[in-house]
């Protein structure tokens, strides 16, 4: 019995003799090692229907299809048999071409049923070029003839024809005016649907959606480079090998010069000019055959081209995928190393090669695959979906973000083209129609920012300070507020957030003789009336640092905000959190100042930062009590800089070097100081 839901009979009603049970492909497919394009090809054609009885006949069209014409390798000599007790017979396989420069003639070898050295003439092997680089699946229409002999020996297989499984013919504006008859999500949905997937089946959720439609933006976006490492059977692969005509899987450590770019005796191009999308699987083993093969490859992955030894200029769209494994959790990869380490050791230290990246995808978070994971409903049928895909190819969505976002001070041209590409692989997966609202573009590039500095954050590691501006924001043109873009597994453990804190934001430490309190304190300033609420403590200590503090605010207003910030004109909102430790006493007022002021101005202060001590009414800055013991705890969570009260100064030396190691510890002598060393860009 077929269950239909809304979107299947939309996608029906819209697309019919394009869209196709994705369940019926593994019913068939049983033990033949068949890709699924192939057999959706076929299915497409008769099943494309919720029809019950018309879709058991059309499964059973295919079986028979398949049953006759279809080659299991061990059917091999049968076939050869049938061959030549026929004359001529048309067989579904892989066929691929190689040149025989000894006598100057291509020869076929077709896969699975084991037929080496078949004739096939010049033009067809022009007209199908990737027949010599790994081959395609085609409808190929074979010959047997005794008398073609080459010398004394018998070649009697002859390929008369080839018909590549994929649509002769595809019209993109169709998809465009289609997409408009479905919502954001229902398309979103039906796309992943098409690659196989599940939408929120068990362990899917909207972050890990998001991740596998970045495994489709190589296949939308030419000349884009991408590395994903997770554990084994999370379908890393699964999109280049078996949705795809257009995209090759090439075996770690089997890249050749050759092979990949251009053969230098034929002058032939190799796989980057012939293909849409070059994945490398296993790329934590070995990539490439030849040495030589590396500084061709950084050529292409920055520029598209490539010069060879002859002369010339050779250029190419295909995108790379480097695929691999990783096998221990990623806090333990951090803390000894970079996330690129598990990469071939050909390239897992060369930052050029590295740099040229456009997006680093986190694998560890998708989840190994269960059959619920796989989905049952209709979704388009691969062919199709790769003609989707391949049409997107010659349009571009990369200055989209322009009209409502600036990127932030830390962005390169590297990064800035990273982003801008990711947007764009987005827009035209999402919105082919091209019509995309500024929240859909907020979110793009919030994926699109986190991806490309995982990248960077990898190259600090590795390079050192030459890769230091990592702090990646964007800038609303509308509000002109400035957002940052932070990375899941960055912040670990720490409890201080590691990326410039957002306005309004700020921690502190406070002691209570023998027990410490990590505190943090956030800030909001409404427009309003010049009242002041104070919410998170009971402390009637602290509510006082906070009154002393606002007090001392607003008495000296004109000279630290100016006419149009003033406190009359806000309501101000404050929180205060307790992290970690018993209770939240005193000692707050200088964070609290801090916070105010940003959350006013709408600045960020910077990363990772606590402020110790203490204003008084009259602007007088107080030692911080327990100095040492509050910047370890802070050290310890996170925090990357903390200021101190002058008063402290002589204490310094009670520090323990390993939290001098990894915490600047500046001192502040007045409210004045105190601000410019706090916010971020001063």
């Amino acid at each position: 019995m077929i269950i239909l839901d809304d979107l299947d009979k939309k996608a029906l009603d819209h697309f019919r003799g394009f869209v196709v049970k994705k369940d019926l492909v593994g019913i068939i497919k049983g033990g033949a090692n068949v890709p699924a394009f192939v057999l959706e090809y076929l299915l497409a054609n008769t099943c494309s229907t919720e029809d019950e009885e018309k879709l058991k006949e059309g499964m059973e069209n295919v079986k028979t299809i398949l049953r006759n014409h279809y080659i299991n390798p061990e059917e091999s000599t049968l076939i050869q048999s049938k061959l030549r007790e026929k004359g001529r017979y048309k067989i579904i396989d892989k066929i691929s071409v190689e040149l025989d420069p000894q006598r100057d003639r291509y020869w076929a070898n077709i896969s699975n049923s084991n037929i080496k050295k078949a004739t096939i003439s010049d033009d067809l092997v022009k007209s199908h070029e990737k027949l010599l680089l790994g081959g395609i699946w085609a409808i190929i229409e074979m010959e047997y003839d005794p008398m073609i002999t080459v010398g004394n020996t018998v070649y009697p297989f002859l390929v008369r024809d080839i018909k590549p499984i994929q649509l002769s013919t595809f019209d993109n504006t169709k998809i465009s005016e289609k997409r408009k008859e479905f919502t954001k999500d229902e398309w979103k949905k039906l796309l992943l649907r098409s690659a196989g997937y599940e939408p929120y089946s068990e362990g899917l959720d909207d972050r890990k959606l998001n991740l596998l439609m970045c495994r489709l933006i190589p296949l939308v976006e030419s000349n884009f480079n991408m590395v994903e490492l997770g554990p084994r059977s999370s379908g890393k692969s699964y999109i280049y090998k078996e949705i795809t005509p257009y995209a090759i899987l090439i075996s770690g450590g089997q890249g050749s010069v050759a092979q990949l770019f251009v053969n230098n005796t034929t002058g032939r191009v190799g796989a980057v000019g012939l293909w849409d999308a070059i994945c490398f699987d296993e790329s934590t083993d070995k990539l490439f055959k030849d040495r030589d093969a590396i500084p061709l490859m950084k050529d292409y992955m920055e520029s598209g081209s490539f010069s060879r030894a002859k002369g010339g200029e050779i250029s190419g769209s295909a995108s790379v995928i480097l695929n691999g494994n990783i096998n221990q959790p990623v806090e333990t990869v951090l803390q000894t190393s970079h996330l690129f380490s598990p990469l071939s050791d050909e390239v897992n230290h060369d930052t050029a090669f590295l740099d040229r990246i456009n997006l680093f995808l986190p694998g560890w978070e998708i989840t190994k695959f269960s059959p619920s994971n796989f989905t049952k409903h209709f979704g388009f049928s691969t062919d199709f979906f790769s003609e989707i895909l391949k049409s997107q190819r010659k349009t571009t969505f990369y200055d989209a973000l322009d009209k409502y976002f600036t990127l932030g001070s830390h962005l390169k041209q590297r990064d800035s083209k990273s982003v801008r590409r990711i947007v764009s692989g987005f827009i035209k997966l999402l919105h082919p129609d091209g019509e995309y609202t500024k929240e859909d573009i907020r979110e793009y590039l919030v994926i699109a920012m986190e991806m490309r500095r995982r990248v960077k954050e990898q190259l600090k590691r590795i390079g050192g300070m030459e890769f230091w501006d990592t702090n990646f924001s964007y800038i609303d043109k509308e509000t002109q507020e400035e957002i940052f873009v932070g990375l899941q597994e960055e912040k670990g453990s720490s409890l201080i957030e590691s990326n410039p804190l957002s306005p309004g934001v700020c921690y502190t430490a406070t002691s209570d003789g023998d027990t410490n309190a990590l505190v943090k304190i956030e800030v909001v300033a409404l427009k309003g009336s010049g009242k002041m609420n104070v919410t998170g403590t009971s402390s009637q200590e602290v509510k006082e640092n906070i009154k002393n503090t606002y007090n001392y605010l607003r008495a000296n207003e004109r000279s630290i905000l100016n006419e149009q910030h003033s406190l009359s004109g806000y309501d101000i909102n404050i929180q205060i959190s307790n992290l970690m430790g018993a209770y939240v006493s005193g000692g707050i007022g200088s964070a609290v100042y801090i916070a105010i002021i940003s959350a006013i101005y709408k600045k960020n202060l910077k990363p990772g930062l606590a402020v110790l001590g203490n204003i008084s009414i009259g602007g007088a800055v107080e030692r911080a009590m327990n100095f040492a013991d509050k910047v370890t705890l802070l050290s310890e969570n996170g925090a990357k800089t903390v200021l101190v009260p002058m008063e402290n100064l002589s204490e310094i030396s009670t520090l323990p070097t390993s939290i001098l190691g990894k915490t600047d510890v500046p001192f502040y002598g007045n409210s004045q100081m105190l601000l410019q060393k706090a916010v971020l860009g001063e």
